[in-house]
């Protein structure tokens, strides 16, 4: 198989039939054989029973219901867990991506060697202090923390090979990092194109102003786990370790101030009352737990199961 698109949606009853037609024009008029999965997020309106039809009438059409909303992040995950295509083209449900895009992706896919290609909406027809002024500040703290040098993260238009997204597990709301992902996989070859962005037809977006401080707060995780996901030790015992020390050196100091004063037979105050003990004590205690933190982190780490992160309910040719 050639091609497997992969759309989540939310609500987006409206535009489903012709999202639909819009790519299986394309698809044809190519000869690319295809299959397009739709992600049903846990939507209350007539979404499921719409891709319940396209499915009757296109037995490329396949579907999966989630049992309730659970996020763009985990409907990217089960989709990427069922394609067969060689190549793996993502798009929003919205009609905000354009298919028309798909041929050209999936050339720098098959023919340039890419192993992930993101689009860039270099002109949106988004509101600018809405959407667009925060977007470029959060792409901007990405390029700068990732290494990437992408404009635009949070595109949903993407492209990759097969390969890489067996080899990825996107959770929480880590769909928006989904190159640095790959990167971090260890595949470099990740590039960008152009792409159109066409202002949104029907209904309004799902998404708020709290997705950009989600999205800087997951920029720090990802950047936490990219660091020290494998081995907590390695930060938190080393903090713990110098917290320690130097608690442990000011606290020798004060005992040794102590005894000196002591032998020379000069008037010395309590231990209790000098405040370099209170700071001793403090970073014993926190170098203590830094370092048992660590160390939990570990065992954790070798013992954890994967959690079951979303229910399906139905499925539709999978």
């Amino acid at each position: 198989m050639d091609i497997s698109i992969v759309v989540p949606l939310l609500n987006e009853e409206e535009s489903l039939q012709e999202l639909h037609d819009w790519i299986a024009k394309v698809m044809q008029s190519n000869r690319f054989s295809y299959e397009l999965i739709f992600i049903d997020d846990g939507s209350d309106d007539r979404s499921w029973a719409i891709i319940e039809s396209l499915s009757k009438s296109n037995p490329s059409v396949k579907g999966l219901r989630f049992q309730r909303n659970y996020g763009k992040s985990q409907a990217l995950n089960a989709a990427f867990k069922k394609a067969a295509g060689d190549v793996v083209i993502t798009m929003d449900a919205d009609l905000q991506d354009s298919p028309d895009e798909i041929p050209e992706l999936y050339e720098l896919i098959r023919k340039e060697g890419y192993d992930l290609v993101s689009g860039w909406k270099k002109k949106r027809y988004d509101s600018k202090l809405r959407k667009n002024l925060p977007s470029k500040l959060f792409n901007a703290a990405a390029r700068k923390t990732s290494g990437l040098e992408l404009h635009d993260f949070n595109c949903g238009l993407k492209a990759y090979k097969n390969d890489v997204i067996k080899n990825i597990n996107v959770s929480g709301e880590m769909h928006r990092y989904i190159p640095v992902l790959a990167k971090n996989a260890g595949y470099h070859k990740i590039g960008e194109k152009v792409v159109i962005h066409q202002a949104r037809k029907y209904g309004t977006t799902k998404f708020g102003m709290d997705r950009f401080i989600n999205g800087f707060l997951d920029l720090i995780t990802i950047n936490f786990l990219t660091k020290f996901g494998k081995r907590p030790m390695h930060l938190f015992g080393l903090l713990g370790t110098i917290v320690f020390i130097f608690g442990f050196l000011a606290s020798t100091l004060i005992g040794i101030s102590k005894l000196v004063k002591l032998y020379r037979n000069e008037p010395a105050i309590l231990i209790t009352d000098n405040p370099w003990f209170y700071i001793a004590l403090t970073c014993m205690i926190l170098g203590s737990q830094l370092f048992l933190a660590g160390f939990l982190g570990e065992l954790i780490l070798r013992s954890k199961s994967e959690p079951k992160r979303y229910s399906i309910s139905d499925k539709i040719n999978i």
